[in-house]
């Protein structure tokens, strides 16, 4: 959600910040603009509503003008998208650019107070006020210095944010900071790069500085990075640390979209995030966020798992693992609103955090809110060094590697993979699984990346020739059972992201207590019918919806024949035990998402009003 690019160098900035603006659009927004500091001259600025592409467009002509620059893709949040109210923002004074993510969310009271000293607003938004606040600091006190003056303005208002800011009189200086909104300070030779992620800048160095929570920075090429906190101006040693990041995660590698490859990526991502933990000859699981805090989370007494999006399905299936081997009651809570909720949180209970940005607004609140209650935090994520990993006791990476399509595939399966970890683990130790159920459950974790690679050799084909026909469906049922209801949830919502195409997800046993009014020939339903769990319960379900003309699209382990016989489309995946079964039934479910957004001509990466990473609530 937004995403800010800066530079100070020797570099073309506008080159640098358009390309570093093409690598943010994954996070999603609906304009872009730039900023241009040219020596003994004004700021060169170009906005538009729209994509970067649409930005180049109107700012072509500043190409080899500058070595300072910024950039920003917004997500509207005050004020509808358009050319105002895109960044960069000036000060009425015109000598102060800024960019920023988040929200500032006293800007109203704060707008009065200046509108009242004279100042005028050109658009809608919060950050034209954060702007102007900062030029009135400076007004005041003409000797007070350019990153003085913004730690005053950011010491006045609150809410969530990352910025980024210039002034005229300060050539060739940047000041950012950070309050709940990721940044990163690339450190090159004789430059700096500054973005939302390291995806920009990795081409040019392989050191970063990640700012800290309520830290600010001033940057210069003569006097280097100067760290220090927003609230009492105290200097803080840069951590420099090392990209893992290649430039081949962040490109296509030859598919037509990044959604694509990360699709195709899971038989890697999910071995990646099974290496290291699961040791089958040695007959254990290694993971050191849950063996150094074993009793304490054997002795919860109970589990709340908090997420959003695709991340609250995965914590769906992960309560079903959980209890069932763990045997901890375990409640799963949107994050939006458990902490408005006055939940009952204890310190005996567990929170597990799941995110793939570990950036996640609502998710980094409800977590506060749980650790000033006394309870033990746990983060599951994808990207290293994120806020949730942070904030919490202990955790565990996912590994699944840059995810850029906004529609999650990858980070998805490789939270159920950690989750599969923790719960066995814990039924291990808890002696609720036997040693050879251990072993038979721990063998058929290890072969789920061979059997989703065969699923995509056996589905790619006959999904695309399906999403054929249902490219002008206008509402799709997904129904499942037991661990597969929310594999069914998770279907829909993919369909629903990409496609803009409605779809909800059931427990099949629902479906006749309201959904069935739905079905009629035209109605396409996507059934998860595996061989293990409840399988006759299913063929009920498919008898019913065929009395009515139902269109089914079934998913069905190799060798089916009973649903396949009834089914109107087949597609079959390998089996696997019950609880693993969503990891592989997904990816099916994630193409024929992908194929019909394809063939309706929608923006598959980018779908519209999404973001990547929700930075705000």
């Amino acid at each position: 959600m937004c995403g800010i690019v800066g530079y100070t160098g020797f570099q073309d900035a506008y080159e640098v910040v358009i390309n570093g603006l093409r690598r943010l659009e994954y996070r999603g927004y609906d304009s872009a603009g730039i900023v241009l500091d040219r020596e003994n001259a004004s700021f060169d600025v170009a906005k538009t509503k729209g994509k970067v592409d649409d930005l180049v467009a109107v700012s072509e002509n500043l190409s080899g003008k500058s070595h300072v620059g910024m950039g920003h893709t917004r997500w509207a949040t005050h004020g509808v998208p358009s050319d105002r109210n895109s960044h960069p923002h000036l000060s009425n004074n015109g000598k102060i650019a800024l960019v920023h993510n988040g929200i500032i969310e006293n800007y109203d009271t704060i707008k009065i107070m200046l509108t009242e000293k004279g100042f005028t607003f050109q658009s809608e938004t919060d950050t034209e006020v954060l702007v102007n606040l900062i030029q009135f600091f400076m007004d005041m006190d003409a000797s007070l210095d350019f990153p003085t003056a913004v730690r005053f303005a950011l010491n006045e208002v609150y809410g969530a944010y990352a910025i980024t800011v210039m002034h005229d009189d300060f050539p060739g200086v940047l000041v950012v900071a950070r309050l709940g909104s990721p940044l990163a300070i690339g450190l090159g030779t004789n430059e700096y790069f500054i973005a939302s992620d390291a995806s920009p800048f990795v081409e040019f160095t392989k050191e970063a500085v990640y700012l800290e929570e309520g830290h600010m920075a001033t940057i210069s090429l003569e006097k280097g990075v100067d760290i220090r906190t927003i609230k009492d101006n105290e200097k803080i040693v840069p951590q420099v640390q090392e990209l893992k990041l290649s430039l081949e995660q962040i490109e296509k590698g030859g598919y037509e979209h990044f959604m694509l490859k990360e699709i195709f990526e899971q038989p890697k991502s999910i071995h990646d995030t099974l290496r290291g933990r699961l040791l089958v000859e040695e007959g254990i699981i290694k993971m050191a966020g849950i063996w150094d805090h074993l009793d304490r989370i054997n002795k919860a007494q109970k589990i709340t798992i908090i997420a959003c999006g695709t991340s609250w399905h995965a914590g769906l299936i992960g309560e079903y693992l959980i209890e069932e081997f763990a045997r901890i009651p375990v409640e799963v809570e949107y994050a939006s609103e458990f902490r408005y909720r006055n939940p009952i949180i204890t310190e005996n209970d567990v929170v597990i955090a799941i995110s793939q940005s570990g950036e996640t607004a609502d998710t980094m609140a409800a977590l506060k809110m749980a650790k000033d209650k006394g309870a033990f935090i746990y983060g599951i994520c994808n990207v290293v060094d994120s806020s949730i990993a942070r904030i919490t006791d202990a955790g565990s990476y996912t590994h699944a590697g840059p995810e850029i399509g906004v529609a999650s595939t990858k980070a998805f399966t490789a939270q159920l993979t950690v989750l599969s970890l923790i719960a066995l683990k814990l039924g291990k130790h808890k002696g609720n699984l036997s040693n050879q159920e251990f072993m038979r459950l721990i063998t058929e974790l290890e072969a789920i990346p061979k059997k989703v690679e065969e699923v995509l050799e056996k589905t790619h084909d006959i999904t695309k020739e399906i999403a054929k026909d249902f490219v002008n469906a206008q509402n799709f049922l997904y129904l499942g059972r037991g661990y597969n209801f929310p594999a069914a949830l998770e279907g829909a919502l993919k369909l629903k992201e990409i496609s803009y195409i409605h779809a909800e997800g059931y427990p099949a046993a629902e479906m006749k207590h309201g959904p069935i009014a739905l079905i009629d020939e035209n109605m396409p339903i996507v059934i998860i019918a595996p061989k293990q769990g409840h399988y006759d319960k299913i063929v009920s379900n498919v008898q019913e919806i065929k009395a009515r003309k139902g269109k089914i699209i079934a998913l069905v382990n190799k060798g089916d024949t009973q649903v396949s016989s009834m089914a109107d489309y087949v597609i079959e995946f390998p089996e696997t035990s019950e609880c693993f079964s969503p990891i592989v039934a997904s990816v099916p479910l994630q193409l024929l998402s992908y194929y019909i957004a394809v063939y309706r001509g929608a923006n598959v990466d980018q779908p519209r009003n999404l973001a990547k990473s929700v930075t705000v609530e």
